[in-house]
This record gives C-alpha cells, sequence and structure tokens, in this order.
C-alpha cells in the first residue's frame, strides 16, 4: 500500500476497531498490491451467539483500478486448530468489471426536508453471485385457470453492508454513503 494519508487514516480506522488490527491491515496491504487507497469502509460488527460474541468486520478499499473486499472472522479452537483463531479472506475486483452500485437511504420524517440518513444500504454487483426471485406469472383474467409458467427478476447481489444510525452512528451511515459515492463516480463506463 502506498503511503497517503488515505493508507494512514485507513491504518488508524482499523487501529480504533481493536479487532485484530495487524491481522487485517496485513492482509489488505497484500491485496492492495501497491496501489494507492483512495477510500474505504470499515465496519466492525459483533453478533452475539448463545452466551459468547462473535465478532465479524468487512473492510471495503478502493483503489485506482480495483474493489478490495476484506472478511475477517473470530473462532473458537476447533478439532483441527485447538486455539481460537481468526479468518481473514480478501477479493479484489476490477472496477471495470462492477456492473452496479445500487446505494438505499432511509429517512425519518421526510416531509421536514432533508434529515440526516437513518440508514444505509450498499449493494455492489460484479456478476458473481446473483439471486433469483421467482412468482407464479398470471393474466389479468380471474376466472383463467391456465398454467402461465412464472416470472421474477435476476439481481446482482456479490456485496451488501447495511449501516444504521442506532447501531454504528450516524458518521457511520454517512461514511459509507461516502464511500458510495466515491464508488459509483470510479465505475463510470
Amino acid at each position: 500500500m502506498s503511503d497517503t494519508d488515505e493508507s494512514r487514516s485507513l491504518r488508524k480506522a482499523l487501529d480504533r476497531t481493536g479487532f485484530y488490527p495487524e491481522v487485517v491491515h496485513d492482509a489488505i496491504e497484500d491485496a492492495v498490491a501497491g496501489e494507492p487507497v483512495l477510500s474505504y469502509y470499515v465496519h466492525h460488527e459483533p453478533t452475539f451467539e448463545r452466551d459468547e460474541v462473535r465478532r465479524h468486520q468487512s473492510v471495503i478499499v478502493l483503489t485506482p483500478s480495483r474493489l478490495i473486499l476484506t472478511h475477517t472472522d473470530e473462532h473458537a479452537g476447533d478439532d483441527l486448530l485447538p486455539e481460537p483463531y481468526a479468518s481473514t479472506s480478501t477479493e479484489a475486483v476490477s472496477l471495470s468489471a462492477v456492473k452496479s452500485v445500487v446505494v438505499t437511504r432511509m429517512t425519518t420524517n421526510p416531509t421536514k426536508g432533508v434529515q440526516p440518513h437513518a440508514e444505509a444500504v450498499v449493494t455492489i454487483g460484479w456478476g458473481a453471485v446473483g439471486r433469483i426471485d421467482l412468482e407464479p406469472a398470471g393474466c389479468d383474467d380471474p376466472q383463467c385457470e391456465a398454467d402461465h409458467g412464472y416470472t421474477g427478476s435476476l439481481t446482482a447481489d456479490d456485496f451488501t453492508l447495511r449501516v444504521s444510525a442506532a447501531a454504528d452512528g450516524r458518521d457511520a451511515v454517512q461514511g459509507l454513503l461516502t464511500f458510495a459515492g466515491a464508488l459509483s463516480a470510479r465505475t463510470q463506463h
């Protein structure tokens, strides 16, 4: 990773989460492969599983040519690795492959004008994963009993991240929207 203000800011954000920052930074540095960091978003998400807390962190990084997605999870020991461990995976996607950046903003009290967003959902699609939603097709004739087959939609669903002001803070929501804007600007074909 080239030493820029944005890469130093990313390192500080990883340190602030306290979620294995050295491990996560090392994986991102390898995946970025010397390119400058243009924008990033760090989302640390603890989950509760019975009487345990499990942590997951997603980091998305924008470089001049690629989108880097990093996921880190912590695990209790198991038969193969008896000690607790973290797994970190990275995926590098060429910006030319990104087909869609879908941004959904939830705003409370919209009749009062522009308010800080209560929630944001960003879905990025590049064709690796899709979701098919099917439903029975029909016609306008209420007496018709013919089989009209199915109708549906195919939606790109490679990566989705939801952030809410209630859980993550208003700055986190705005940060995700800022990242989505930077990604959208770089994926104009």
